[in-house]
């Protein structure tokens, strides 16, 4: 009787155990107002709105609470019921009714508001004084009840399609009509606090006289009593089932056919009170407790059992897990090892000299025995034998009875360096066919055998970096179940196996030095969990090349401290954010993936390294900082996947809600904007209660392709171009379910400049005005130009006279000069005088015909010169040599030169120059043209042109020709061209050379 009685305590332990990860507690420290949960709805958009006593109304959508308080126009921040209907909320509080209605709140006096029932267009409210009915245009008015009861405390209401039943402190009522007058039928006269209805069943909740539950469909209606539960607060249907939610013993759940009990939640399965106010069934099938005093809770039926302190646990901090035959092995913090079977949790006595030790690694043999390695205490082999004994049993040698019984006994073998082991620092453990094989912290890998009989390691043989592994800080041990090498993974990335004795190590087979944490095997593919680089797959040969695990999804973090897999073929990761199932196809690549955190049932969270195991019924165990948690793979979750719901939370045109704006601004549900009101804001949102920070947006307007995915949802639109426009949001959820789109449709008015007609008439007065000023500036440019013809012809007509008048200045100087010297002739030499006279009359002859033109060809130029030069020569007291050259493709007669320009610089040369010598004078004249210009040099060997200038100061002589050439060359080249240097070498004079350019023109 005893071992049957502990068996039953051990299996309502599990019982007890196993709901403790049916329930998630938020509380003040997760930003609930106050502890005391009186009211709970969702609404349409999937937010969960809760209604406290002190803490005013909190918003919650699965991640954040959003507290509305009588700062915010609320009634009252007691709050005593709550309903949804469309986009408004009904607040029922101690002081009166409030209406939320997008982002603000609207109030109504009215005595306190116990239950808010929406029926069609109209709200009815019961309150403690009476029935109150709130009409669609916001008109309060009271119930046409009877005097008795517009005087109660009513509790609830509700209609079932044919009556309308009211619960109240004086009893249960029943009446065809809340807004006129009607007969009113008194059921019971014991105070009710709650009814609900489930197809053709009405169920009454009474205070202390348990539940009534009414067939609708029956002519006498009563049915049944329940007694117990007593001291209900609040009835609900969640599903199949009634829940029963009391002030004194948790909630109790039946069956709503049978009315059979099915279980209770209460102090004994995790509640903090046993004072639970309300239940509430949301649209991912999450249950919601509301507690006074102990906060709201989540419950989720789920296909994980989570195991801490408050359960059983020595500690939360679970470093290993193994399975072994029907039990499962773990360590608890520093606490030794334990284990859970059919009975449930069974700690192990502390071994001497291994106590208070962090167990990191733990593996089983072929027998059951367990190996356990630790941190700086070696390793722990416990041994397990089984003996058959007898017993006798019986008065008489006729009655004597012969039993066999299997009893087991129990050995601890420490084995550590006092026994030969190279390090006492344990990181994993594995068996293989007798041996075992230990991977240190920074000794290498370790394979020996241990004999039992005489406690002594044999066999026993080091891998370090003598047999080639460069990095002893190993992180797993895998054993390849095909070839039995054991494989190894280390803190920088390195990777290798063992067969044999012979060892192999490859190196860092990732692209990035990065922790390998993990190894998983399956079929002939190796999977690599890492630090921070995510996990890798590769072909499972002697030198495997891998790539990143990639696919359709992502896991929900970079860092993989577990990789297991389950017996289905799927790849499990945990990670710092709790765990991921991975689908993957015949190609290794990633088709879906499902996570697992703290609002799915995963308490543990943070997972700890390779703590982590496959169970002989196939269930999956994992290891946190937060406990031990099963996954039960037969008890699948029946949860119904649905899309979600995108909805518009707010629109803002110009910075102004558009709820602002006057009716006037919409034309056939098109939102009109004037055309300085192009600027519009929309928020939009999906509430996932379960997984709120999965859910991401996008966007597109008009026809323009969709924005990326991203968690912003929210879109600012700044300078639209004038007409309609549609702007569409979507949704979609950690599963990748996308909403369906929703779409707002606004029009920006085109404003006057841009409009056609009017354009057309600007246009038309702009062309009109445009030929005026054309027509204006036609006449004023003709006119200017007629005006400047007349001055460019005066100012030509006065360039004429400007370039004849120099031509007259030089003219003069240079007869002077010849008849100078004729006359110097007449007494001295009569026959060359004449001589010279005739060659003088030939050259005036030249250069009176030439003075009276503007150009000459270059030819005729070179003809006066050569005459000039004769007549200087026949005056000359001495000879001197010269020669006339010209470089140039051109016809010398289609060259146009002004007549006389060369002549003053030639004789110049003769007078300053080559006459000044003691020696013959030698005079070069050189005329060359390029494509544009026309160049002339004249050289002498006199005695420079500085020396002569210098001499010349001296007297009052002073030769104007060189300055008139100057002016001419400058008038004709716009610039001073006209270049004047002395011939020099080894600082000698040699002569003097003068050059200019002025611009080709030419005769044709």
């Amino acid at each position: 009787m005893k071992k049957l009685l502990l068996i039953l305590f051990l299996i309502l332990g599990i019982s007890t155990q196993a709901q403790n990860n049916e329930l998630r507690g938020y509380t003040l420290a997760d930003g609930l107002p106050q502890s005391q949960v009186y009211a709970m709805v969702q609404d349409t958009i999937g937010y969960l709105w809760i209604g406290t006593q002190g803490g005013g109304l909190a918003r919650f959508d699965g991640n954040d609470f959003t507290v509305f308080t009588e700062k915010d126009s609320l009634a009252s921040n007691y709050i005593e019921s709550l309903a949804s209907r469309g986009d408004q909320l009904f607040i029922g509080t101690k002081k009166g009714l409030s209406i939320y209605t997008k982002g603000r709140i609207t109030s109504i006096k009215t005595p306190k508001v116990n239950a808010v029932y929406p029926y069609k267009k109209q709200v009815f409210l019961a309150t403690d004084k009476g029935m109150f009915v709130l009409d669609s245009f916001g008109n309060l008015s009271m119930a046409p009840l009877s005097p008795s009861l517009n005087s109660s405390v009513l509790r609830d209401v509700l209609f079932d399609g044919t009556d309308f039943w009211i619960a109240s402190k004086k009893g249960l009522y029943k009446t065809k009509s809340l807004t006129k007058r009607s007969p009113i039928s008194q059921l019971e006269t014991v105070e009710f606090n709650s009814i609900v209805k489930k197809d053709n069943k009405v169920y009454a909740a009474s205070f202390v006289d348990g539940i009534l539950v009414y067939d609708i469909s029956e002519a006498k209606q009563r049915t049944i009593i329940i007694p117990t539960p007593i001291r209900i607060n609040r009835l609900s249907i969640q599903n199949n089932e009634l829940w029963v939610a009391t002030d004194n013993d948790g909630v109790t759940i039946l069956d709503a056919e049978s009315l059979s009990f099915q279980k209770k939640i209460n102090l004994s399965n995790g509640l903090t009170v046993a004072h639970v106010r309300q239940t509430l069934l949301d649209k991912q099938g999450n249950i919601w407790l509301g507690t006074s005093g102990g906060g709201l809770y989540k419950y989720f039926p789920n296909q994980f059992t989570h195991f801490d302190k408050e359960t059983g646990l020595k500690g939360n901090r679970i470093y290993a897990v193994h399975a072994a035959k029907n039990a499962l092995w773990f360590s608890a913090a520093e606490k030794g090892l334990s284990y859970i079977d059919s009975l449930g949790i069974k700690n192990l006595p502390v071994v001497e000299g291994f106590e208070n030790i962090k167990i990191k690694a733990l593996t089983s043999d072929e027998n059951g025995n367990i190996w356990a390695g630790s941190e700086g205490k070696g390793i722990l082999y416990r041994q397990t034998k089984k003996r058959d004994s007898f017993i006798v049993s019986g008065n008489n040698i006729n009655d004597i009875v012969i039993d066999t019984i299997s009893i087991t006994k129990t050995k601890y073998h420490l084995i550590n360096n006092s026994k030969g082991l190279p390090s006492n620092w344990i990181r994993d453990i594995i068996y293989r066919d007798g041996t075992t094989w230990a991977a240190t912290y920074g000794t290498g890998i370790v394979r020996f055998k241990y004999d039992t009989e005489t406690n002594e390691i044999k066999n026993l043989q080091t891998f370090d970096t003598d047999f080639g592994i460069e990095d002893l800080q190993i992180k797993d041990l895998f054993k390849d179940p095909r070839t039995n090498a054991v494989w190894y993974s280390t803190q920088q990335g390195h990777l290798g196996f063992i067969n044999d004795k012979v060892s192999k190590h490859l190196g860092q087979v990732l692209p990035q030095a990065t922790a390998i944490n993990s190894i998983a095997i399956r079929d002939k593919s190796m999977f690599l969990g890492t630090g921070d680089a995510g996990i890798w797959v590769g072909n499972l040969t002697s030198t495997p090349v891998f790539k990143k695990l990639k696919g359709a999804k992502k896991t929900s973090s970079q860092n993989s401290f577990q990789l297991i897999f389950d017996a289905q073929g799927n790849l499990w990761t945990g990670s710092e954010r709790g765990i991921d199932k991975i689908v993957l196809n015949s190609d290794l690549e990633i088709v879906d993936v499902f996570h697992y955190g703290r609002n799915d049932g995963f308490l543990s969270i943070e997972t700890c390294l390779n703590a982590a195991a496959l169970d002989s019924d196939t269930n999956l165990w994992f290891g946190g900082i937060y406990g031990l948690t099963k996954y039960n793979s037969t008890q699948i979750k029946a949860q119904t996947e649905q899309k979600p719901t995108l909805h518009f939370e707010q629109i803002t045109a110009g910075y102004i809600p558009i709820d602002s704006l006057p009716k006037t601004a919409w034309k056939e549900n098109i939102l009109q904007l004037v055309a300085n009101n192009n600027q519009l804001s929309f928020s939009y949102k999906t509430v996932d209660i379960n997984h709120p920070n999965a859910i991401e947006y996008r966007y597109k307007l008009d026809t323009q392709k969709w924005s990326p995915w991203s968690q912003s949802n929210r879109e600012n639109l700044a300078g639209l171009a004038f007409g309609k426009h549609e702007f569409t949001a979507q949704s979609r959820n950690y599963r990748w379910q996308e909403s369906n789109p929703i779409a707002f449709h606004f029009m920006i008015e085109t404003p006057l400049l841009k409009q056609m007609w009017f354009q057309c008439v600007l246009i038309l007065v702009l062309i009109l005005c445009i030929a005026f000023v054309i027509v204006s500036y036609i006449k004023r440019f003709k006119n200017k130009n007629y005006e400047a013809q007349k001055q460019l012809e005066l100012q030509n007509h006065l360039l004429g006279l400007e370039q004849k008048a120099l031509r007259l200045q030089m003219n003069p100087h240079f007869i002077f000069n010849v008849l100078n010297g004729i006359k110097a002739m007449g007494s001295t030499n009569p026959s060359k005088m004449n001589k010279t006279i005739n060659s003088f009359a030939k050259l005036m002859r030249g250069i009176l015909t030439n003075s009276r033109q503007n150009t000459i060809s270059l030819q005729e130029e070179v003809t006066t010169l050569k005459n000039y030069i004769d007549v200087e020569l026949l005056m000359a007291p001495k000879p001197f040599l010269y020669d006339i050259k010209v470089e140039s493709d051109i016809a010398l007669e289609e060259i146009a030169i002004p007549p006389m320009l060369i002549q003053p610089i030639v004789e110049n040369a003769i007078r300053h120059g080559v006459l000044k010598l003691g020696k013959e004078g030698i005079l070069s004249i050189m005329f060359k043209t390029s494509e544009t210009s026309l160049q002339c040099r004249i050289t002498d060997n006199g005695p420079g042109i500085f020396t002569t200038q210098q001499q010349k100061a001296k007297t009052s002589h002073h030769s104007i020709a060189l300055e008139v050439t100057k002016e001419r060359i400058t008038s004709l080249a716009n610039k001073d061209t006209l270049q004047l240097r002395e011939l020099k070498k080894n600082n000698i004079v040699l002569g003097t050379e003068v050059s200019f350019t002025i611009p080709l023109e030419l005769d044709f």
